[in-house]
């Protein structure tokens, strides 16, 4: 019998432990540009126990990981798959470096190549979705190196600091995925 694994060149993948995570996760949502970079909504601050309180709620209705540096184990970050249909073999993905001072460094773009192979390896799916704030070139440039391809867009739906901004629909496909794997 395999183990699954999840550990790519500079992170792994894990389940979150909502009990023993709970602090960490909460730390993130105290920075406000954290919070913007995942939500449409206004940025606001959560407390730990409203953080517990989803985690409880929702974490059974995702595929949920923490991201873990490899070098120190430290947790980062989440990347996540939602809404996933098994008759149509496709799901919705987020991810979130929640320590600011690892944003930029290729953190979030080894946890997505995992994701993806967890998604088209184990899940057998055909098609992973997402979208990204037009605010969110960081996240966008990512995507984009993981494979994703820019499927539509909802143009200046997205209101931030007076501000308007479109929202980037994405999405990658197993062929897609597999051809870059060949590579």
């Amino acid at each position: 019998m395999s183990t699954l694994n999840l550990t790519g060149e500079k992170v792994r993948l894990v389940l979150l432990e909502k009990h023993e995570d709970i602090d960490v996760w909460s730390g993130w949502f105290r920075n406000l540009e954290y919070c913007r970079m995942l939500d449409t909504d206004p940025a606001r601050l959560f407390s730990p126990a409203s953080i517990k309180e989803w985690l409880e709620k929702e974490m059974d209705h995702y595929a949920l990981f923490g991201i873990r540096k490899l070098d120190d184990d430290q947790l980062i970050g989440f990347v996540d798959l939602s809404g996933i249909d098994a008759t149509a073999r496709s799901a919705w993905t987020g991810i979130g470096i929640g320590e600011s001072q690892h944003w930029g460094k290729g953190y979030g773009t080894d946890a997505m190549r995992l994701l993806l192979r967890y998604s088209f390896d184990t899940l057998n799916l055909h098609r992973v979705n997402l979208n990204v704030f037009e605010y969110n070139p960081r996240g966008y440039r990512s995507y984009i190196k993981c494979g994703f391809q820019e499927e539509g867009r909802v143009r200046q739906v997205l209101m931030k600091a007076g501000k308007r901004y479109d929202m980037i629909y994405m999405g990658i496909l197993r062929g897609e995925w597999l051809a870059l794997q060949e590579r």
